[in-house]
């Protein structure tokens, strides 16, 4: 078992999808200046797309993302009109023609359940998309979905519109977990979906899985670990439950009592590992799992793996516009966020307004920074003295970075050598407390103590 002392276990921080974290957003960003940055990239630029469906078909306990639960289809088809004018006003900002159409080398569509849109809708947005953007040979056109709603014509009609790569949300295959999260899910329904979208020829599968869920032992994460091998995706995600009901309401229907403790978290969590490893899968940064044949994992290997809001990923593209309602969306110059409330996001795209209202302009430090934490999430190492020299700021001190870190290195989790970090094979557990160390956002939210992450296992 892993030994992590339990005080750092406990410990909360950022989940370092982007740097500085969306906590640090502002209104210093708003529609018209994501116009500039967008009207600044050079037509060459690859561009990777983001698309949020806030909608699902019920709420699960344990969500942590920005979704409602749709009662009537016309509110999910109201939305694609919104997210069909925002295609619009993208076009307009970008150029319109053949000539003017920028290249995309990957796309997401998250949620929420995107995968709610009918087989029409959803074609209908491709289609705009693909009028509006060049899809490059070998994107990888990515959907989440939710198993319990998959029929055989959803997944040949995702198929057409060109999804190639689907990620299938299990957490837990057992029923008393599962009643407790309100997501009540057979392994039978997802072994159904997975063979209903490789049939339809969508064959590069991931699945999401959970620990550290309420009433889940480790005998239950050994068994969910265990069947999603069987099921045999390409990817495997095992996130630890992040229980943080003062940002999200509906967690507040989980018993925390029932709450495994921290070092039962630990255990889940080297169970899930022990196991995947097992069957054939490895380790790919924090909480990610692939096949060795797998792109995710040739990608660690040769140093190429990136981090961004979906998590770990191969794309490359270090621009990615976000669609819809909350998200976000990341350019040379900087994050720039959507509307996260779906009436005054309507109400901006109504006006003609890119419904962008909060981001943070980047500056030389950010990007120094936001790119060390990257290479010791993805890499588990980084050399301070060359990250400095690439970013034009040779001779950065990094000496308060260094105190913060020195406590993690006594406990044998990180080494510093000159101005080499390494991260030790037991640290990467706890990697998110040692990004954090190189955090200067996190130092000055601590001491006016008003921030809160989830813990760092």
């Amino acid at each position: 078992m892993t030994s992590i002392p339990t005080r750092l276990a406990e410990a909360q921080a950022p989940r370092y999808t982007s740097y500085p974290t969306a906590p640090h957003f502002s209104e210093a960003v708003d529609g018209a200046a994501y116009r500039r940055w967008l009207a600044a990239l050079p037509p060459e630029t690859p561009l990777s797309l983001y698309l949020h469906v806030p909608f699902c078909h019920q709420l699960c306990w344990y969500c942590g993302c920005h979704t409602g639960v749709a009662n009537d289809y016309k509110r999910v088809a109201a939305y694609v009109d919104l997210m069909q004018q925002e295609i619009g006003l993208l076009a307009d900002t970008l150029g319109r023609g053949e000539s003017l159409r920028r290249p995309v080398t990957a796309l997401h569509w998250g949620g929420g359940t995107p995968s709610i849109l009918s087989a029409e809708d959803f074609a209908a947005v491709m289609d705009h998309l693909k009028q509006v953007f060049d899809f490059q040979p070998g994107a990888e056109l990515a959907i989440e979905i939710d198993p319990r709603h998959l029929t055989a014509k959803k997944a040949a009609a995702l198929a057409a519109a060109g999804i190639n790569r689907a990620s299938l949300g299990v957490q837990d295959f057992n029923p008393h977990v599962q009643e407790a999260i309100n997501r009540e899910q057979s392994f039978q329904t997802t072994v159904d979906a997975a063979r209903r979208l490789r049939a339809a020829g969508i064959e590069a599968l991931n699945v999401d899985l959970m620990y550290g869920l309420p009433y889940q032992g480790l005998n239950d994460v050994k068994q969910t670990a265990s069947l999603t091998a069987d099921i045999r995706p390409d990817r495997v995600s095992v996130f630890g439950y992040a229980h943080v009901p003062w940002m999200k309401k509906h967690q507040r229907m989980i018993d925390t009592a029932a709450l495994p403790g921290v070092e039962e978290r630990l255990a889940q969590a080297d169970m899930a590992e022990r196991v995947l490893q097992l069957r054939g899968y490895r380790a790919v940064g924090l909480d990610h799992f692939a096949l060795p044949g797998d792109a995710l994992f040739q990608a660690a290997g040769e140093g190429e793996l990136r981090r961004n809001f979906q998590g770990y990923t191969t794309d490359q593209a270090e621009v990615l516009l976000g669609l819809g309602v909350s998200s976000i969306g990341t350019l040379p110059q900087g994050y720039a966020q959507n509307e996260k409330d779906l009436v005054a996001y309507a109400k901006a795209l109504r006006a003609g307004r890119l419904p962008v209202v909060r981001g943070v302009a980047l500056s030389p430090e950010d990007r120094l920074r936001r790119d060390i934490i990257q290479a010791l999430m993805c890499e588990f190492t980084v050399d301070l003295e060359r990250q400095a020299a690439l970013h034009g700021l040779p001779g950065f001190d990094f000496s308060e970075d260094l105190a913060r870190l020195r406590p993690l290195a006594a406990e044998g989790l990180a080494a510093v050598e000159g101005a080499c970090v390494q991260v030790s094979a037991e640290g990467r557990r706890v990697v998110r407390l040692i990004a954090a160390c190189f955090d200067a956002y996190l130092g000055a939210a601590k001491a006016g103590g008003t921030q809160r992450h989830s813990q760092a296992v």
